[in-house]
């Protein structure tokens, strides 16, 4: 993770710091340009200010950029006062924030609020993927969805959707989680998200499916273990544990998700989770990230 010092911020003191439009116009400008203006374009630093339209023009290019072009805010018609709430209530809720709740508490529509989350989720999946994992790697799939009478099988024939899910320990504590929906489990799918995601020269458990063979053939170190039913949760400690923690915050807040979006839910439950232990600091990790993030527009929301 990040060495940037993160704010510490409690309700009371969001409340009292983030009063006004203006209050968080400013702090978007911090977390924009830490060092000063910079154009995205051709990397000038100087610039004009044009307050009455909230904008910057470059002097070198010309190009005029406003706080929140480039960001999940773009081109954004919602106050940037709700859009901090928002923030705010889905960094400090562990139980997850439902659209039809959020549209409530800042009083905007149930689209416009669900197209919020959807854009601070993906500023969320965004963020973990520039993190590797390292140390001993625990890795193993499941299944969402679809019905009991499917359980567990891989393979063909399942309307359920399958998740890879990693986790990196180091003695008896567990660091960081990756979870990644995927078509199917097979040697070229655990290559690739293996490769994407941890450090090469690590060592990675698993059970004995066939499929994860193909780790010492990427320079993995592989602890492979056939498990029966009643010692998977032993060997794969974290990666049940998480497992069962994702499907119970899916669940219990959400009712169930399709494929079509779960990705966004699982990187809410990762992002959180990888930073259980800043809960405090968690609003700004999060404006930071939302600031960080790529535009992403409604249409590629719902595809």
């Amino acid at each position: 993770m990040s060495n940037k010092k993160y704010n510490e911020m409690s309700i009371l003191e969001f409340q009292k710091r983030f009063q006004t439009e203006e209050d968080c116009y400013k702090r978007l400008l911090e977390l924009r340009w830490t060092d000063g203006f910079i154009c995205p374009r051709c990397e000038e630093r100087e610039y004009y200010n044009l307050p009455k339209r909230r904008l910057y023009q470059c002097k070198g290019c010309g190009y005029q950029v406003s706080v929140t072009a480039g960001t999940i805010m773009h081109g954004t018609r919602t106050s940037l006062l709700q859009w901090f709430w928002a923030i705010f209530l889905v960094s400090t809720d562990k139980r997850g924030l439902s659209a039809l709740a959020l549209s409530k508490k800042i009083k905007v529509s149930y689209w416009k609020a669900w197209t919020m989350l959807q854009k601070i989720r993906r500023a969320m999946g965004q963020r973990d993927a520039h993190y590797k994992l390292a140390g001993v790697i625990e890795i193993d799939d499941s299944f969402f969805g679809g019905s009991k009478a499917e359980g567990n099988k891989r393979g063909r024939g399942s309307s359920k959707t399958v998740v890879m899910v990693e986790a990196s320990t180091e003695g008896k504590r567990v660091d960081y989680a990756k979870m990644t929906v995927v078509d199917q489990v097979d040697g070229a799918t655990v290559k690739s998200i293996v490769r994407m995601d941890v450090y090469g020269g690590q060592t990675v458990k698993s059970d004995g499916f066939s499929a994860y063979t193909v780790l010492e053939e990427e320079g993995y170190r592989h602890q492979r273990e056939v498990l029966g039913e009643n010692k998977a949760h032993k060997v794969l400690k974290w990666t049940h544990i998480l497992i069962s923690n994702a499907k119970a915050f899916i669940l219990g807040t959400f009712h169930g998700v399709g494929k079509k979006h779960l990705q966004a839910y699982l990187n809410e439950f990762c992002y959180r989770f990888n930073r259980r232990n800043w809960e405090s600091q968690l609003f700004d990790r999060l404006a930071t990230a939302c600031v960080s993030s790529n535009v992403v527009s409604f249409s590629e929301l719902i595809q």
